[in-house]
């Protein structure tokens, strides 16, 4: 009698017995402001899709935090089942095989349709394992490029659909900004991913041995190569010119660009939504710049962003549900739509094809710069990507040797042997800890 009054009541409340019975997949994520909006979307979306269950995003913080939150919460018994990992955490949670379930297993047993040739290449041989088969799954990848305010070139006599191409031009471009009397003519967001790794990348030079980590726990960094003290020296002598302004060791500079505060910018294709929403004035998107004199160069830029990992501890039953959310999320027309509103590359081949056959490029010049910087070469060994243990840590090492370099403390060599030096016994702590 009090199960039938139970059910009466909660249908006079507009609840069905169904929605009472919805098993909830918990979703942490980092993701902020137009990006945050989006990942809510997804859920609802999905949500609304069915009534077996109920994903539930939880926006935990930065990405550091989000991932310390995760930990803490596996070894706690309390995982969520799905995490959201930045791309530098990717060897550490690989690591943690108890902890994680492989995507791979999960959408095999699941029974869901799953094919990871569907999946761009630059983007699944990040995230999968020694037999290439992905561990997580693919979400939000971008890449690095070249913001410019249009409206403030033209103000400086600069032609605005001449794209700074190399280092030297955009320094060309800085100096006439500044003598129009701009005070930020350029700054760079996720200095250690722009001006380092993908730097490294996009010219084709190693970041790490050992095929930057993917041939072993034993890699070691390399980042301190001629090539590379000659950029962070030209930068700090940009600085010291007013051409440069550090920005912040993640994306504050994107808010200093579509302010108006900053004309240039280096930082992540993703940053796409946030100018598209705030930016006041005509702006353009070009390649990473490159240094010409450097053979091969430029050769393609590598991921950043985050996958999604499924956490273990949680009911058998819930990963069922688990599944079927990948398999929303891997709708063609769906990851387009993510692209296209956010920046963040097309991780499928089908999903690129959909945004080409929309005329999405051609009404929005610049937004598949991205894409060619990743598909237009093949990668090789040392452009392929990262996968270093302890990275996080080593970028929080980079930034601070860096950060010694923009305040005048030490020159770039010093600081980026310190920065190797520091680094290697990060790395040599992760081979110890995973023999």
């Amino acid at each position: 009698m009090k199960i039938k009054l139970l059910v009466a009541a909660c249908a006079a409340l507009g609840f069905s017995t169904a929605s009472l019975a919805q098993t909830e997949i918990q979703w942490w994520h980092a993701m902020t402001g137009a990006l945050n909006d989006r990942v809510n979307d997804f859920a609802k979306d999905f949500n609304a899709s069915q009534t077996t269950y109920k994903v539930v995003p939880v926006f935990k913080g930065t990405y550091p935090e989000t991932l310390a939150a995760a930990i803490a919460a596996s070894r706690a018994g309390n995982a969520p089942h799905i995490v959201q990992v930045q791309e530098v955490a990717t060897a550490t949670m690989i690591a943690a095989k108890k902890a994680v379930m492989p995507v791979h297993e999960l959408m095999k047993a699941s029974g869901e349709p799953f094919d990871q040739k569907a999946y761009i290449s630059a983007v699944t041989g990040y995230f999968a394992d020694a037999k290439g088969n992905l561990v997580s799954f693919p979400f939000n990848s971008s890449t690095t490029v070249f913001y410019y305010n249009k409206d403030a070139f033209k103000k400086a006599g600069i032609d605005p659909n001449a794209v700074p191409a190399t280092w030297p031009e955009v320094m060309a471009a800085a100096a006439k900004l500044k003598a129009n009397g701009e005070k930020c003519a350029f700054s760079s967001g996720w200095q250690s991913w722009t001006q380092l790794e993908s730097f490294s990348a996009w010219h084709n030079v190693p970041f790490a041995s050992k095929n930057n980590g993917f041939g072993g726990t034993d890699t070691r960094l390399l980042f301190n190569s001629p090539l590379h003290v000659r950029h962070i020296s030209n930068m700090a002598d940009w600085m010291k010119k007013g051409y440069f302004t550090y920005g912040g060791r993640t994306n504050e500079a994107e808010s200093k660009f579509f302010s108006g505060e900053c004309m240039m910018l280096t930082s992540s294709s993703a940053a796409y939504a946030n100018i598209k929403r705030n930016a006041k004035f005509e702006w353009g998107v070009g390649p990473l710049p490159y240094y010409r004199d450097v053979a091969g160069a430029p050769q393609n830029t590598i991921i950043g962003g985050a996958s999604l990992f499924v956490m273990t501890g949680r009911p058998a039953p819930d990963y069922k549900g688990v599944a079927k959310f990948f398999t929303f999320l891997s709708a063609p027309e769906r990851v387009a739509g993510w692209h296209q509103a956010t920046g963040y590359l097309p991780i499928t081949t089908a999903a690129y094809e959909v945004t080409k056959k929309s005329g999405f490029y051609e009404k929005n010049p610049g937004t598949d710069v991205s894409v060619k910087q990743m598909i237009e070469k093949n990668a090789t060994p040392t452009s392929r990507g990262l996968r270093l243990g302890n990275f996080v840590q080593i970028r929080a090492i980079i930034d601070e040797e860096l950060e010694g370099v923009w305040g005048g403390k030490q020159d770039a060599k010093t600081a980026l042997d310190k920065a190797v030096k520091r680094g290697n016994e990060q790395l040599e702590k992760f081979q110890a800890a995973n023999k």
